[in-house]
C-alpha cells in the first residue's frame, strides 16, 4: 500500500467538486449524529432508556442519531422524550421568524 500525506489527500478532495460535496455531506451528517448523541448524553439518558420513552427499539434510537435527514416530527419526539421542546426558526437578513413545530395527532 502506498502511503500519501494528508495534505495530498485533502488536495484531491478539494479539487474535485463531487468528492468535496460528498465529504461535506458526510461531515454534516456526523455533526448531526454527535449533536443528538451529545444532547442525549447531557441529559444522562442511554439509548435504551430513550427507546423505552419513545416506545421504539434501541436500534431505532441509534438509527435516528445517525440519520442525515430526519423528519421534524421524529426530531420533535426525540427532544420531547428528553424533556425538551423543539423550536424552529427561519432566519433572514431582515427578519427572524419562529416556525411552529406542533404535534399532528392522527385520528
Amino acid at each position: 500500500m502506498t502511503r500519501r500525506k494528508f495534505d495530498e489527500l485533502r488536495a484531491t478532495v478539494d479539487t474535485d467538486p463531487v468528492r468535496r460535496q460528498r465529504v461535506d455531506r458526510i461531515r454534516s451528517a456526523m455533526d448531526d449524529v454527535l449533536a443528538l448523541a451529545e444532547l442525549r448524553g447531557h441529559r444522562e439518558v442511554t439509548q435504551q432508556e430513550l427507546a423505552a420513552l419513545l416506545d421504539v427499539t434501541q436500534a431505532n434510537v441509534s438509527r435516528i442519531e445517525h440519520e442525515d435527514d430526519l423528519y421534524l416530527s421524529t426530531l420533535r419526539n426525540y427532544v420531547e422524550a428528553l424533556g425538551g421542546r423543539l423550536e424552529l426558526r427561519a432566519v433572514f437578513p431582515e427578519v427572524s421568524v419562529e416556525l411552529l413545530v406542533e404535534a399532528r395527532r392522527r385520528s
